[in-house]
Formats: structure tokens, C-alpha cells, sequence
């Protein structure tokens, strides 16, 4: 039988040599290796704070809606004619375009005495010469008017029936008619000029490149 310290001192050796196989071990284990994250799983529902927020578009202006055009009112209608006669004195007096403008007052009432449009007659109006005198003129009247137009006096015609001389426009009347031109002196476009004197073929023609 082996002596107790005997067997003491052999487990203690023994002890200290697996001690020793152990340290290197030990000291050459790697460290722990981090497990990579899980994958997002594409199909659950993302969570509100993992939406971006979208941008809110700006709010449209409405445009303004057309207002309707204002329909034309209807020219009224001028009442027919009628034939009337008046007698007594012409007098004669100036429009604000210093024209002459001749009147009759018959019963207190004044009436103005038309023989065509004073810019086509200027200082030769017929009714000139009848100013001062009593006289018996006929002619037609628009309801609620107070201007006659006078076709005869004391029985005479002042014009030739038809169509009267001032009818027709600038071109027919000539340079007395309101909407005459200076240019239409040389004629209605083409009208008598030929086709080199027309004003379409005086243009100059552009520079050549």
C-alpha cells in the first residue's frame, strides 16, 4: 500500500498537466461570431414610421369662370312713316357744326325741316330760299319725332323722286360724304387702274438673297 502523500502528489501533478493542455486551449477559441440580422420579410406591412411621408401637391387654383358676353340689345325698331303737312314761316338757324338747320313753329310747337343730311347740301340747302317766308311744306314724320322730312313746298318738289343724291356711300357722293378718304380719290382699288396700277402689285417686291 502506497504511502497517502504518494498518491496526494500524483493526483496533483496529474491536475496540473490537464491545467496545462487546457490554457492554450482556452486561450485560442475564438470570440463569439455575431449572427447576422434576420432579412426583412417583404411580406409584412411596413410599419408607418418606415413609410415616407409624401410631399401633399399644392392645391389648385380654380380658375375663374368667363362671365357670359352681354347679348346686344336690339336696335329698336323705327315707327313707319306717315305723311303730314305744316304751314307757316321758315326760320333758319346753326347746328354745333355751324351748319344751317331750318325750323317751322306751328301752335307752339317747333319743328325741324329736313331736305337731306345738311353735310350733302352745306350752304346749298333748297331750303334757303324759302327762310322768312310763310309757306306750306309736306313731307313724312316718325311717330314721336319732331324732324320732317320735306318732299314739296308750296306744291314744288325740292328733288327728283328715286333715289336720293346722297345715297350710295363715299364713293358715289365723293369727298362731301363723311367717310371719304383722301385716298379714295384715286379710285376703288383695281377699278379702272389695271392690274399694274393696282395697290396690290405697287408693294415692293423683297431684296433678293
Amino acid at each position: 500500500m502506497k504511502p497517502l502523500h504518494r498518491r496526494h502528489g500524483a493526483a496533483l501533478a496529474t491536475g496540473i498537466a490537464a491545467l496545462a493542455i487546457a490554457l492554450p486551449v482556452l486561450a485560442a477559441s475564438p470570440s463569439p461570431v455575431a449572427s447576422p440580422s434576420p432579412s426583412p420579410d417583404p411580406s409584412a406591412t411596413p410599419s408607418p414610421t418606415d413609410v415616407p411621408t409624401k410631399t401633399a401637391e399644392p392645391t389648385k387654383t380654380a380658375k375663374p369662370e368667363r362671365t357670359a358676353k352681354p347679348e346686344r340689345t336690339a336696335k329698336p325698331e323705327k315707327s313707319p312713316e306717315v305723311s303730314t303737312s305744316l304751314e307757316g314761316k321758315i326760320q333758319e338757324g346753326t347746328d354745333v357744326a355751324g351748319r344751317p338747320v331750318y325750323t317751322m313753329t306751328v301752335d307752339g310747337a317747333t319743328w325741324i325741316l329736313s331736305a337731306g343730311p345738311p353735310w350733302f347740301w352745306g350752304d346749298k340747302n333748297p331750303l334757303a330760299a324759302f327762310v322768312g317766308k310763310s309757306v306750306t311744306v309736306a313731307g313724312t314724320i316718325r311717330a314721336g319725332d319732331d324732324e320732317v322730312d320735306i318732299e314739296t313746298v308750296d306744291g314744288k318738289a325740292l328733288r327728283a323722286p328715286g333715289k336720293p343724291p346722297w345715297a350710295g356711300g363715299p364713293w358715289v357722293v365723293g369727298p362731301t360724304h363723311p367717310g371719304w378718304k383722301d385716298w379714295m380719290a384715286d379710285g376703288k382699288p383695281g377699278n379702272g387702274l389695271g392690274r399694274e396700277n393696282a395697290p396690290g402689285q405697287l408693294k415692293k417686291a423683297p431684296p433678293a438673297p
